[in-house]
């Protein structure tokens, strides 16, 4: 299917999450070097599994998940013989599917991601530690631990945010309150005013 810029820049928010495309080099590289020997992986929305057959290569095992067929299609024409022995390929949906057990990394490189919270909280019931993610930010990769506590935004001073719910922000207040510290940092929290609009919405 081939969609001219004006067609693409009218686009919601839900079939843009649908879209597919490949990352760059350096984009994958920031994901394979928080990928260890011991690590399961969960790959979500992967694609026609480039990075996912290259995680395979460092890690114990690794599960791709793509909602497209005719994407993973492409993936297995362009390989030159059978599927490495620890990739796994599951072709579905990554919020009705259940979760492999004891994953212990989800990467998740989606920057129009409508789910991030269910994807982030299924990862967490598997034993996943860490999420490597671009969905957040929407741009670069950041880690994300998933066991940490969070503090609720109220509890938090002036600065820069990110929150369980996958939104991300600046909360201001009085500019005594901005340090070296809280102008640098990423404060992770839960309870956002992006949640509050969230349980109106429900």
């Amino acid at each position: 299917m081939t969609m001219t810029r004006g067609a693409l820049t009218r686009l919601n928010d839900a079939e843009w999450e649908m879209m597919w495309a490949p990352y760059d080099e350096p984009t994958y590289q920031a994901v394979l070097a928080h990928i260890q020997p011991h690590d399961v992986v969960l790959d979500i929305g992967a694609g026609d599994l480039r990075l996912a057959l290259r995680m395979a290569k460092i890690a114990k095992r690794v599960y791709a998940v793509e909602l497209q067929p005719t994407i993973l299609w492409q993936g297995f024409a362009a390989i030159a013989g059978a599927l490495p022995q620890n990739l796994t390929i599951l072709c579905g949906d990554a919020r009705e599917l259940p979760f492999p057990p004891n994953i212990t990394v989800g990467v998740l490189l989606m920057r129009h991601c409508l789910h991030f919270q269910l994807y982030a909280e299924k990862l967490k019931t598997v034993g996943a530690q860490k999420l490597i993610t671009n969905a957040r930010w929407r741009l670069g990769v950041e880690i994300i631990p998933l066991s940490i506590s969070r503090p609720s935004y109220s509890e938090i001073p002036l600065g820069w945010y990110a929150c369980w719910c996958g939104a991300t922000g600046f909360k201001c207040g009085p500019a005594e309150q901005l340090t070296p510290e809280n102008e640098e940092k990423i404060f992770e929290v839960r309870n956002c005013p992006n949640c509050h609009k969230l349980a109106e919405v429900c």
